[in-house]
């Protein structure tokens, strides 16, 4: 099956997140997609296919004959969508040939080179992108398909000569969660690589330290009537507290390296109202200084307007694996090279995210990432003049 078929394919499932579910995997619906995976890879003639109670897709390749000694390598593309916008019904749409001009989603959205500049890199190139009013699920189902498809290539009487590779597709990515039950024993690699990058060449290494924040206010509701001296509006205590972090330090100012804090969400009233923050920067003692100022705003506000009023939770999601990977660059070297042989210029640059590797290489397992071909997050996915299944395949034969 090609790449690209097999993408189309596994859009059509809802494989949505839920951070606040408390279950794992966070919703049901993602076995849907992970059912599949285990039927197809069965069929391919996997060995060691399984899906266990979390949702964790798992699966081994045996090595050729001669080649039992290799490193273990690992393929991990993960299987959910993100919460903040839908991933049910799915309308993808295939342009072919691109020209260079605007796309039209629908009626009331179009993507234009001038906006999206990058468009044009793909002049030539089909372009899988939605209806505008649904996620792809690029991230990480093209992924996703690219393993699939470079399993089948290694299984094929014909195909090339290889190591041991071991397989997963997880759950829970986009919330953070995805490696909370990773069986890292179990899986068996020596390192591994994600598939769940942007666009074709990107390796990636560096990623943000990440930390979530919970700001909630508490308020005293007073008829506005007898106000004066006694109403605390939660709300605009929330508003302060936002005011007192720097306009500058947000997603939509930042770059590169620079790192920012995030309004997610917010609601709210007079009573009570919550703020939940993303924290992010590559540098960890950076990162550390942006916990502590929030922290001091909250003892700020609570001396100013009452002990109580504001309450800060802070909780770590992950940290930048560069601490770990560096002393073991090799394994970079290893997809540059193969990126090379298949006439691919490697681009290595910092994730403004993170991946599933982050943790895991904090685990033990180290895991860079590698491009899937995805770009917007939202919108459209590359299919390239190069074929990706090539790509997945071509750093695994690099001994």
């Amino acid at each position: 099956m090609h790449v690209r078929e097999r993408f189309l394919r596994y859009v059509a499932f809802d494989t949505q997140s839920n951070p606040k579910s408390g279950f794992h995997p966070s919703t049901e619906k993602q076995k849907k997609l992970g059912e599949i995976l285990v039927e197809e890879l069965a069929a391919m003639g996997v060995s060691q296919v399984s899906m266990d109670q979390y949702g964790y897709v798992y699966a081994a390749i045996p090595p050729s004959k001669g080649l039992e000694n290799e490193p273990v390598i690992g393929w991990i593309a993960h299987m959910d969508t993100a919460p903040d916008c839908s991933g049910a019904n799915v309308k993808p749409r295939v342009v072919e040939n691109y020209d260079g001009g605007e796309i039209f989603l629908n009626d009331g959205i179009v993507m234009s080179p001038s906006e999206f500049p990058h468009l044009l890199d793909y002049v030539g190139n089909d372009l899988i992108v939605t209806d505008g009013t649904t996620l792809l699920g690029a991230d990480d189902k093209a992924g996703v398909a690219e393993i699939m498809t470079a399993a089948e290539l290694l299984l094929a009487e014909d195909g090339p000569e290889h190591g041991a590779i071991r397989i997963a597709f997880t759950p829970d990515e986009e919330i953070g969660e995805g490696t909370d039950y990773f069986d890292i024993d179990g899986f068996g690699a020596d390192f591994a690589y994600t598939v769940d990058g942007g666009a074709l060449g990107e390796i990636e290494y560096e990623c943000f330290n990440a930390a979530g924040a919970l700001v909630t206010v508490k308020g005293v509701n007073i008829h506005t009537g007898d106000a004066k001296n006694k109403m605390k509006n939660a709300s605009l205590i929330a508003m302060e507290f936002l005011s007192m972090l720097p306009p500058v330090e947000r997603p939509e100012h930042t770059e590169g390296y620079e790192g920012f804090y995030h309004l997610h969400s917010m609601e709210g009233n007079v009573e009570r109202a919550e703020m939940e923050f993303l924290i992010r920067d590559h540098d960890s003692s950076a990162f550390q200084k942006r916990k502590e100022i929030m922290e001091r705003i909250a003892v700020f506000l609570n001396e100013t307007h009452g002990a109580d009023t504001v309450d800060l939770a802070i909780k770590d999601s992950y940290y930048n694996m560069k601490e770990k990977i560096e002393p073991h660059m090799e394994i970079v070297e290893r997809a540059e090279r193969a990126m090379l042989a298949e006439g691919v210029i490697p681009k290595i640059q910092p994730i403004r995210g993170g991946t599933d590797g982050a943790r895991l290489s904090h685990e033990g397992l180290l895991c860079p990432n590698l491009s899937a071909g995805g770009h917007n997050s939202m919108a459209a996915l590359s299919i390239s003049r190069y074929n990706p299944w090539r790509l997945w395949c071509g750093f695994c034969f690099d001994w």
